[in-house]
């Protein structure tokens, strides 16, 4: 409004001023209106940037102490996605001033999304680079693909509560994660359409792990997924899918995750 005001102003007094004037006057107008469309994201970016950080090297001090990573720890690419992504936006209002404490939050629906560290985790164990094409099985908030979204091509996401699918797919779009696709649906089958996938990860604890999945992971590459009964031990298993065709399972550590629902 600023702008516009300020370049009416200026047009009234277009007959005493000489036409070089008022074409700097109008390149200033349109500059200062491009800078501030510039700046609002950066402005955004840099909001909560300090937790963001803190739950950064909360997270490199837990990957430390786990192993479950590796001697190295969780890739710097990945700890500087999750420096990136603005969890506090795909959040629910309520749980906000918690949005970077390294704890699950829930998100409605009687759904939750995992602790920084496990999404950190899972993120890394999948091993994938920036030409990947990953599926999501269990959107949830959209924060899990958000942070694969800064890393790799293409998120395939899949939600099977619609208000959540609904939720996500809005604040994904609002954020700028233009190379995220999410449908609602049952993630237990997969999204055949676009398999195979470089990687897949998991966000609800499975039973098993289901053989759609499996089928669509590309050969050589990784599925992430927690297994186990509710009100069970649930682990954390590492699928390997060798280049010819055959499967490794390796588990890593106990979890607690919702349900994955849908056909078995």
């Amino acid at each position: 409004m600023v702008a516009v005001a300020f370049f009416a102003a200026v047009s009234v007094g277009a007959d005493r001023m000489g036409k070089r004037a008022m074409a700097w006057i109008g390149r200033l107008v349109i500059g200062f209106t491009l800078l501030g469309l510039v700046a609002w994201p950066g402005a955004m970016a840099a909001e909560r940037a300090g937790e963001r950080a803190r739950m950064v090297e909360t997270i490199r001090a837990i990957a430390k102490m786990t192993a479950v990573a590796g001697e190295t720890g969780i890739d710097p690419t990945v700890l500087d996605a999750m420096r990136r992504v603005l969890r506090h936006e795909l959040v629910p209002d309520e749980v906000r001033p918690m949005a970077y404490q390294d704890r699950p939050l829930p998100i409605g629906y009687g759904q939750t999304i995992s602790q920084p560290y496990i999404v950190a985790l899972m993120t890394d164990l999948l091993d994938v680079g920036p030409d990947a094409m990953v599926l999501e099985v269990g959107t949830g908030s959209g924060y899990q693909a958000a942070v694969l979204a800064e890393l790799v091509q293409t998120v395939h996401s899949i939600e099977i509560v619609p208000g959540l699918a609904e939720r996500a797919t809005g604040d994904l779009a609002r954020l700028g994660y233009a190379n995220v696709r999410t449908r609602a649906g049952d993630g237990y089958f997969g999204w055949s359409q676009a398999a195979p996938f470089d990687g897949i990860v998991v966000t609800a604890a499975a039973s098993h792990v289901p053989p759609p999945l499996v089928e669509q992971l590309r050969p050589g590459a990784r599925m992430v997924i927690p297994v186990g009964a509710p009100f069970t031990v649930q682990y954390l298993v590492l699928v390997e899918k060798a280049l010819d065709g055959s499967v490794g399972t390796q588990r890593l550590l106990p979890v607690r995750f919702v349900p994955l629902t849908g056909g078995r």
